[in-house]
């Protein structure tokens, strides 16, 4: 499993912390911007990032990280096949894991202290997806058709 991972100027320091903590975890990381300038946008980090895992979606996730997490979870959330959320805390990354399949975790760099952060991202990493639910299963085939409608249907 291939994390990408990227950050805006603002999210640099939260993004450096996670890393570190990943790859002394033993997962396979990826930055999609390692070398950053002030003048980067979140449009571009998490594009980056979304497009990378939207072409492997069954060997990678993300994480992607701005000042308030939002403007990087819409972007990602603009790809077919990609399901961000906005981390708030381990319940809710655990939700959203477990019943919704997200494949993209956003953080907000302003919000969220490194403690949390990587409480978050150990319980998005190590959290699995109940498919036997078919509740969950039924809502996720609904996801995929309002973007089948809506996004066209190539790349399906």
């Amino acid at each position: 499993m291939v994390i990408y991972i990227g950050a805006d100027h603002r999210g640099f320091e939260l993004k450096e912390s996670l890393k570190k903590y990943l790859v002394e975890g033993a997962y396979e990381v990826e930055d999609v911007a390692p070398n950053f300038s002030d003048g980067d946008d979140y449009p571009d980090i998490a594009k980056a990032v979304a497009v990378k895992v939207s072409r492997n979606l069954e060997q990678s996730t993300g994480i992607i990280i701005c000042a308030s997490g939002s403007g990087a979870d819409i972007v990602a959330n603009k790809f077919k096949r990609i399901r961000s959320v906005l981390g708030i805390s381990p319940d809710q990354v655990f939700d959203a894991r477990h019943d919704d399949n997200v494949n993209v975790l956003s953080l907000a760099a302003d919000f969220t202290d490194p403690g949390l952060a990587r409480n978050m991202v150990k319980i998005f990493l190590e959290t699995k997806f109940d498919e036997k639910e078919e509740r969950f299963r039924r809502r996720l085939e609904k996801v995929l058709e309002i973007e089948r409608e809506n996004m066209g249907p190539d790349q399906f």
